[in-house]
């Protein structure tokens, strides 16, 4: 079942919900929506920027034009409308009408007010907010004065080899130039249509100066960026270090994504500074935990090979060991097993070492068949399983595959690359939305619209996207009196994000769903996926191919507690590959393009 509501218990009070009730509808645009990780290595036909720190300050332009690198047209848009009457701000179109007001508020032309929402093709398009005037209260944090706010775009470093070896899977080629282009079409785009209290964005770039992994090159970028810049805000950060958040928290520099996923004291110890998109890898976990319990434990093992579908499943582990905290997951996934009456019978830590991950497959392989495991949980990176399916087809063992919500595991362009014989037997959950058309929906269709030509990063803007794409929810949310601690209570207060089968459901704070602890990590439903080896169409990147991941029930999402004990893994009806166009009630309105 989708929620139907997540006003429960946040202990924020009904009036606050209600006050920052505008940024809900506007969240859901930063729902994970199966993108591929934003490519960090230069095309050959480029030239290569030079491996030291690469800093560019470049403002966005105003809306009328558009960014000039981007294509991006005159929106036409007016923005300037202005109430007629004294008014608080944030002030959603909701509210207007609650305290009998619209009528007098000019809502401008970006504002749709048959439905009360933006004029834009966008089922998740959020509340029109009233146009400011008046004064906004100037300087009301660092990176914020009367006419701007400073945020830093963090692009990875060029040619990353630990980056590289995970985008060369696929053939992502988008370039950190495109990357940087993208970043400011969508700035431009959220600039049109969200209000921003008389301020404009001062987008700078910046390119990091080490690999994903190096915690000195991290640190040392995060102190770049706060002496150099002064932002209120950065984008993004290395993929596989933590140092560069905590740092730029240390410094009292908000980030979002600015850090792979951490365990929930990490962020309390730094609020109200760092905020990710992606559910924890804990709460990731607890989806199946729950999904095994419920549909799994007790029978068969059925959706393997011959040798095991009829004997009772057996249970292994394999995980990617990156940090103590993995070790610590790993450790908590087999107390809970052991729980369940269903104890491992192998556990097997791997690391992402492209040189070694072959003589790695065969050792954990070897191990899980030996130990008579007819069920392999796995929890890791999306280019080793390539390794580990070809090495269990090579010993001749074919196992049930169970994904455990792996970052990108779960996109179909890189299961292509799996041992089909193996991943015919591969189910699991995903908090992955199901797959809609990308040119008819979600972030890539917005842009095109917006602009009139495809995005630049074509390959990656489903990872670009949904940073800029929550930071603008939050700033129109909180009003003109724009600090960390602001934007902290408006999310934690905020009601979560519209319900939907093509987005994720998102929501920060204390909303009853983690045992009391506060979440800042957004994203907190799942759904259940099976692999379909001969089913025929387009990937992530558009690709046309064999091989599709099939979502059960349609991608019927459900939040912790609400998992089914049906087995429906592997059935076609009901299944869904792709949309190609919206699920049924979630269509894109018809608004004529800015650019024409």
């Amino acid at each position: 079942m989708q929620p139907a509501s997540t006003s429960g218990a946040n202990g924020g009070s009904n009036r606050q919900l209600k006050r920052w009730g505008p940024i809900a509808g506007v969240l859901a645009v930063v729902a994970i929506g199966g993108g591929v990780l934003l490519a960090t290595k230069d095309d050959d036909s480029k030239t290569t920027t030079a491996a030291t720190t690469t800093v560019a300050a470049e403002s966005t332009t105003p809306p009328e034009t558009g960014p000039p690198d981007t294509g991006a047209p005159d929106t036409g848009v007016d923005t300037t409308g202005a109430p007629t009457d004294e008014i608080t701000f944030p002030l959603s179109y909701s509210q207007a009408v609650e305290q009998g007001i619209e009528g007098d508020v000019e809502w401008g032309e970006r504002c749709d007010t048959a439905t009360g929402r933006l004029a834009v093709p966008d089922y998740f398009a959020p509340e029109c907010m009233a146009p400011f005037t008046g004064d906004n209260g100037g300087v009301t944090a660092t990176g914020v004065t009367a006419e701007e706010i400073t945020v830093v775009n963090y692009i990875g470093q060029a040619n990353d080899p630990i980056i590289a070896y995970i985008t060369d899977a696929i053939d992502n080629d988008d370039t950190n130039e495109q990357y940087a282009d993208t970043m400011k079409g969508l700035v431009a785009y959220y600039e049109a249509y969200y209000e921003l209290y008389g301020r404009k964005i001062n987008l700078v770039t910046f390119e990091g100066t080490g690999g994903a992994t190096d915690e000195v090159a991290a640190r040392a970028d995060a102190a770049t960026i706060a002496e150099q810049y002064s932002p209120f805000a950065v984008l993004g950060g290395p993929a596989l270090t933590s140092a560069f958040g905590d740092e730029l928290a240390a410094r009292q520099v908000l980030c979002i994504s600015c850090t792979p996923g951490q365990p929930a004291n990490f962020y309390t110890d730094r609020d109200p500074y760092v905020w990710g998109l992606d559910g924890s890898a804990l709460q990731k976990q607890a989806h199946v935990l729950e999904f095994i319990e419920k549909q799994m434990i007790g029978k068969n093992a059925e959706h393997g090979g011959d040798a095991v579908k009829a004997l009772p499943r057996s249970f292994g582990l394999v995980y990617l060991e990156s940090s103590g905290a993995s070790k610590d997951l790993a450790d908590t996934f087999a107390a809970a097993m052991d729980t369940m009456g269903s104890p491992l019978a192998a556990v097997a830590a791997y690391q992402l070492d492209p040189a070694t991950i072959q003589q790695t497959a065969s050792q954990v392989i070897t191990k899980m068949k030996a130990a008579g495991v007819t069920t392999i949980v796995f929890s890791g990176d999306p280019v080793a399983p390539r390794d580990f399916t070809n090495e269990a087809t090579a010993q001749e063992y074919f196992p049930e595959w169970v994904v455990a919500a792996s970052t990108l595991v779960d996109v179909t362009a890189f299961a292509r690359t799996y041992d089909q014989q193996q991943w015919a037997h591969a189910f699991g959950v995903t908090q992955l939305a199901a797959r809609s058309n990308p040119t008819t929906s979600g972030a890539y269709a917005n842009y095109e619209w917006f602009t009139g030509v495809e995005p630049p990063a074509n390959d990656s803007i489903g990872v670009i996207a949904p940073s800029p794409a929550l930071f603008f929810a939050v700033v129109q949310g909180v009003g003109p009196n724009l600090s960390p601690e602001t934007f902290r209570d408006t999310l934690f207060a905020a009601e979560g994000t519209r319900p939907g089968i093509s987005q994720p459901y998102l929501s920060y704070g204390d909303k009853g769903y983690w045992g009391g602890v506060a979440d800042y990590q957004g994203v907190d439903d799942a759904t259940a996926f099976w692999w379909d080896p001969v089913a025929t169409g387009p990937d992530e990147i558009r690709r046309e191919g064999t091989g599709m991941y099939q979502y059960v029930d349609g991608g019927l999402r459900y939040l912790p507690g609400q998992w089914p004990t049906d087995d429906k893994m592997f059935d076609p009806a009901g299944a869904v590959a792709i949309y190609e166009t919206a699920p049924a009630g979630e269509e894109r309105g018809d608004y004529p393009s800015p650019a024409g």
